[in-house]
């Protein structure tokens, strides 16, 4: 497939994008809103000139931030545009930037709907997070002469198959890109053989493990389990989960409480669309639950906190004995296994951590990550690293070592970037 065979698929199927809107928009509202953005009709006033940074959702945002501060700092006279596909994502730039950055969603990758955007915004370097490649979009800034990098960059095995069989689409598309900071050897390895050009790829590491910690973050969380009188309550946290595995976090905290029947679970649903019927869920399922974004304090007799906030992921963490990162007990990939990590906690996570391979890895070769299949075992990994709090101490002290040994990531791609600004 070529980019004009692409470019009218996209058109045909634009009836199940507005489909696809309209379905999503039955369970998050937002999704009907703003709609003129996605094809670049309605755009908010923008200052030319600057730096457009492209992350698709909230996880790609988080992970953008540093840079984008960073940005801030080396370009105060650069307006920064940041872009995302998803109401969720538009949330936490508002959260994190506030004002300080412009923003809109990204228009969807048609070729008058990425020149209208770029005519718009006129930036003087594209940056995409992670591996959110649009041709038309990528295309329209090589015709402008603006450099595109692709930062924090990942690609698995996987995806590099599925990308594979488009090469007729995928490799002149990467062979207009100026720079690929890729995480590690092995997907720079397979951005080249899908038409990247060796000289425009290198290998920066994952700037997650750049990750900046608050000093007052742990202090607070402390203050709180103070008030909520838990301080040695066995507390914690499921976070980030998708459809299919809240279930199995309950049944793992329902066995739990057979053996430590002060047990407080934090959980905290991926996507804010599913807080609602999480709250039915736990009620359902007999358990003392409270909701977050209640305000109600902890109380002795609660037996699970629903994390229904936005923007308190750290904060939530902190307040933890234990971490069980989500995405990982069905196939989702996995989610950001050094948040916990920073924060001096045990890490659990599930079997599929696929977009994390390489995170995951060093984070078991020293004992930092224990993986778990189901809820027995996931109940029995939670209950000893209660019971023996130098084992949950050693798996701390792990993670941080990994941290410590891996940073310098975002130096790396902030001198990249510098010097595609010129």
């Amino acid at each position: 497939m070529n980019r004009t065979l692409y470019t009218l698929l996209f058109h045909l199927g634009l009836p199940l994008v507005a489909l696809r809107l309209f379905l999503r928009s039955r369970k998050a509202p937002a999704y009907a809103r703003r709609i003129g953005e996605r094809f670049s009709f309605g755009l908010p006033k923008m200052q030319p000139g600057g730096i457009w940074v492209h992350a698709v959702s909230v996880g790609e945002s988080i992970a953008a931030a540093p840079m984008i501060r960073a940005l801030q700092q080396r370009h105060p006279q650069l307006p920064i545009t940041v872009t995302c596909m998803t109401p969720t994502g538009s949330e936490r730039i508002r959260a994190l930037f506030g004002d300080s950055v412009q923003h809109c969603y990204l228009p969807y990758d048609l070729p008058w709907a990425a020149s209208r955007f770029l005519e718009r915004v006129k930036p003087r370097l594209a940056v995409i997070m992670e591996t959110e490649l649009w041709p038309n979009h990528i295309h329209q800034c090589a015709r402008r002469g603006i450099p595109v990098a692709l930062a924090n960059a990942r690609l698995s095995e996987r995806s590099a198959r599925g990308y594979a069989r488009f090469e007729g689409l995928t490799r002149p598309m990467l062979g207009e890109m100026s720079w690929l900071a890729v995480q590690t050897e092995a997907e720079a390895e397979r951005f080249r053989r899908l038409g990247a050009r060796p000289e425009c790829v290198s290998v920066t590491g994952s700037i997650k493990f750049d990750l900046s910690i608050d000093p007052a973050l742990p202090a607070r969380a402390a203050a709180l389990r103070h008030d909520w009188q838990a301080e040695g309550r066995p507390v914690w946290i499921a976070a980030s989960t998708h459809a299919g595995e809240d279930e199995i976090v309950l049944a793992a905290h329902r066995k739990l409480l057979e053996t430590h029947p002060d047990a407080l679970l934090i959980l905290v649903p991926r996507h804010p669309e599913r807080f609602d019927g999480m709250f039915e869920l736990c009620r359902r399922e007999g358990f003392a639950t409270l909701r977050r974004s209640g305000g109600e304090p902890v109380q002795p007799a609660t037996q699970v906190l629903l994390g229904d906030t936005m923007g308190e992921l750290l904060f939530l963490y902190s307040l933890a004995d234990v971490a069980f990162v989500g995405g990982s007990l069905v196939p989702n990939g996995g989610h950001n296994l050094l948040e916990p990590a920073a924060l001096g906690k045990p890490v659990l996570a599930g079997p599929q951590l696929f977009n994390f391979l390489e995170i995951a890895a060093q984070l078991r070769e020293v004992g930092a990550l224990r993986e778990v299949l189901d809820a027995p075992t996931l109940a029995v990994a939670v209950g000893q690293l209660w019971d023996e709090p130098a084992v949950a101490q050693r798996m701390a002290d792990a993670g941080l070592g990994v941290l410590r040994a891996n940073q310098g990531a975002l130096q790396r791609l902030l001198d990249g970037l510098a010097r595609l600004l010129g």
